[in-house]
């Protein structure tokens, strides 16, 4: 036979109100005869309880029955406030990380990365249109040939050439 909600309380050192939430929770059990196996029940508040709330008896307890935060996570009952509050942590210093990384200059702004290729590159191809018109007259004087037939056959190849380059795909993940 267990004890009573009051008896447990004692117990652990707690009130009556936070076993009844503990129950009501999920946090504890009860008997089917409707009390509180202590050693059961010790055993689930510890696992299912946030470690840093913990005080020195209650630490105690746990470690006499041989539950602490390590053996938390071979217990039934889903994910324990330890494993979810360890993601979140993980989560946390990873975030921290990649802020340290933008503040060191180690990482950029994707879209402004993206802006300043396709910037770059729109610049070029505009000086290679532009280019068969500034020395399409010089060349033809050179070989001795037309100058407009001279820009017109230049003008054909680069844009033959800048079509091929346009197939070129760039991915900035």
């Amino acid at each position: 036979m267990g004890l009573s909600r009051r008896a447990y309380a004692r117990h652990r050192g707690v009130s009556e109100m936070a076993v009844r939430k503990a129950i009501a929770s999920g946090r504890i059990a009860l008997e089917p005869d409707g009390t509180i196996d202590p050693v059961k029940a010790d055993a689930a508040w510890a696992a299912r309880s946030d470690p840093a709330n913990r005080s020195t008896r209650q630490e105690a307890d746990a470690q006499a029955i041989g539950a602490d935060a390590g053996a938390s996570a071979d217990l039934p009952g889903g994910n324990s406030y330890a494993r979810v509050r360890t993601v979140g942590e993980a989560l946390k210093a990873e975030e921290r990380r990649v802020r340290l990384d933008v503040l060191k200059g180690k990482l950029v702004d994707r879209a402004r990365a993206v802006a300043t290729v396709f910037g770059l590159a729109r610049r070029e191809r505009d000086a290679w249109v532009q280019w068969p018109a500034r020395v399409a007259a010089l060349m033809a004087a050179e070989l001795q040939v037309d100058p407009h037939r001279m820009e017109t056959v230049l003008e054909q190849h680069v844009r033959r050439h800048l079509a091929e380059l346009s197939e070129v795909r760039v991915e900035l993940r």
